[in-house]
């Protein structure tokens, strides 16, 4: 077996002892080991593979994997270019804890600075955004065993991005006799070369209660926010990706009741679990320095953007429900204020992208998946999505730690291939669409899901429109700078690959669509307007300003 095969089947008979159980490839040369040994893995039953063209997406592809399995995800690129165009994947994984395992091939050390071709200087080239980098310039087991708990955060506590560069020499093909059946030595039973202990969870803190406290659950917070909020007696404000908007403590429209002095005014201490990034409102109150701050993040750097944080914690419990008339006045609060943004929304002569979010948040039964682009469709989700009883969750996930809106595609491709759910949606901007048109090219011989991506076509960015830039100063300039229409053919690009494509202009064609499940993957194009979506906004917040004050002033009475 000739030096670079046996460093590459090394490698992957590692990483399928180590747990992983699905790795993306992008094609080429200097990469052909690591290809030609994962091809054997899949054939033996040990790895699933995937193949894609384009690297960012495949970095993507495979961050959706690792997104909702919680297992490594390896993603396979050659030399030069190809390893540069891994970084917004890289990046995302780094800031949102998620175990991706980058293997970079590379020309052999002695070609560094040569002008080689396709040969670039990839040590540490994602810098600090990952959690381990090494050179693999041999069959080294131990190497990746290391790999693998730094991804995991197995030994730190705090998952993420792992890179490991392979230089391989010519030969790259591998010898005659080598074959799916054919693996370097290894532990006895399969097991793996280093097998590394997790951190035991930590000890909770106990938390006194007293003062008015809220629970705010970004993404990725998990149950825990959902328990204490319901132990302590305390309004839960959790995002739709956090895992905790479950249970009688979850609000749909805190983010316009914090604009109430009645109510979060009221508040003296925060706990915070996972990244809040949706809303201004929130982190406004995250910036208030005459809130008590308390964060609990187990392991790593802690949120903390407001620079108001108090106590850091592992992880906290209470022992007694607090002020018991607390929860019960932002419950109602919260029930009038969807009964006021229902009215209003049946007012408006169109269909509003409010409207859109809830058939999507509806559409999801319990053990399904919805995957949630950034901009606008992610904030209106949350305004809209009711929590459903506990044991009736659906998985939500969107790309939060740096809430970008690339390679959302294929994250939602690859979070469908992973989970064993009920039904699969994706709910995207058409701007978030067309920057990874390139995830729906798959090739005949790859995994598909079923998955339904729903496409809010507002023809641009409208997100900007609700913020200073949209306002009447910039008027003149706001299309061309911030807006920035395409007028692209979402059906014929579909077309282009073979996706199914339906377009859609009303709330009951739609509803009907999503009670239809697909088998492959299908594209509804919704076409919204966003000329309005200022005065949109506006309306809502007066719909539900007088009815939140008027609720207070009863319970006051």
């Amino acid at each position: 077996m000739n030096t670079s095969t046996l460093t590459a089947r090394t490698v992957v008979d590692e990483l399928a002892r180590g747990g992983v159980r699905d790795a993306v490839l992008a094609p080429g040369s200097r990469s052909a080991p690591l290809a030609m040994a994962l091809l054997d893995a899949e054939t033996s039953g040990r790895i699933r593979l995937h193949v894609r063209i384009d690297e960012r997406s495949a970095g993507f592809l495979a961050l959706g994997l690792a997104k909702v399995s919680g297992r490594p995800v390896p993603v396979v690129t050659t030399s030069g270019t190809a390893v540069a165009n891994l970084h917004p994947a890289v990046l995302e994984a780094h800031h949102a804890g998620v175990p991706l395992v980058v293997l970079t091939a590379d020309r052999p050390a002695r070609f560094r600075g040569t002008g080689a071709n396709q040969t670039t200087d990839q040590v540490k080239i994602f810098g600090t955004a990952v959690r381990l980098f090494a050179d693999c310039e041999r069959a080294d087991r131990a190497l990746v065993g290391r790999a693998l708990a730094a991804a995991t955060g197995r030994r730190s506590g705090a998952p993420g991005p792992a890179h490991l560069n392979l230089p391989l020499d010519e030969p790259l093909l591998p010898d005659d006799g080598t074959g799916p059946e054919v693996w370097p030595p290894g532990r006895d039973s399969g097991a793996p070369w280093t097998d590394v202990a997790a951190m035991p969870p930590p000890a909770p803190v106990r938390l006194e209660p007293g003062p008015r406290t809220v629970v705010v659950a970004g993404d990725s917070a998990g149950p825990p926010a959902r328990v204490l909020a319901e132990r302590g007696g305390w309004p839960l404000l959790a995002e739709p990706s956090s895992g905790s908007r479950t249970g009688s403590a979850a609000l749909g429209a805190y983010r316009l009741l914090l604009e109430s002095p009645a109510l979060g005014g009221r508040i003296e201490r925060v706990i915070v679990y996972g990244h809040a990034t949706l809303s201004r409102q929130v982190n406004g109150l995250l910036s208030r320095d005459d809130v008590e701050i308390v964060v609990v993040n187990s392991a790593g750097p802690w949120p903390d953007a407001g620079r108001q944080a108090s106590r850091v914690v592992p992880a906290a419990t209470v022992e007694q429900t607090d002020h018991e008339d607390w929860l019960p006045l932002w419950r109602d609060a919260d029930s009038r204020a969807q009964r006021a943004i229902a009215t209003c929304l049946d007012a408006e002569p169109q269909l509003t992208p409010y409207e859109v979010a809830r058939a999507m948040s509806q559409a999801v039964p319990p053990r399904g998946l919805l995957v949630v682009g950034s901009s606008h469709p992610i904030r209106d989700l949350d305004l809209m999505a009711v929590a459903p009883a506990i044991g009736q969750r659906r998985k939500v996930i969107a790309n939060r730690g740096l809430s970008g809106i690339d390679g959302m595609v294929s994250t939602a491709i690859g979070a469908a291939l992973g989970r064993d759910s009920s039904r699969s949606l994706a709910y995207l901007g058409d701007l978030t669409f067309l920057h990874d048109s390139n995830g729906v090219l798959i090739g005949p011989d790859e995994p598909r899901p079923d998955l339904t991506i729903v496409v809010a076509n507002d023809d641009g960015g409208s997100l900007f429109s609700v913020l200073e830039q949209g306002g009447k100063r910039f008027a003149t300039s706001f299309e061309r700078v911030f807006g920035t229409p395409t007028r692209a053919d979402l059906g014929a690009l579909c077309a282009a690959a073979g996706l199914p494509h339906t377009r859609i202009d009303g709330l009951q064609p739609l509803r009907e669509a999503l009670a239809r499940p697909p088998t492959g993957i299908e594209v509804i194009e919704v076409r919204i307007d966003r000329t309005d979506r200022r005065g949109l906004d506006s309306r809502i917040r007066e719909a539900v300003a007088p009815v939140v004050a008027g609720q207070h002033m009863r319970s006051s009475d």
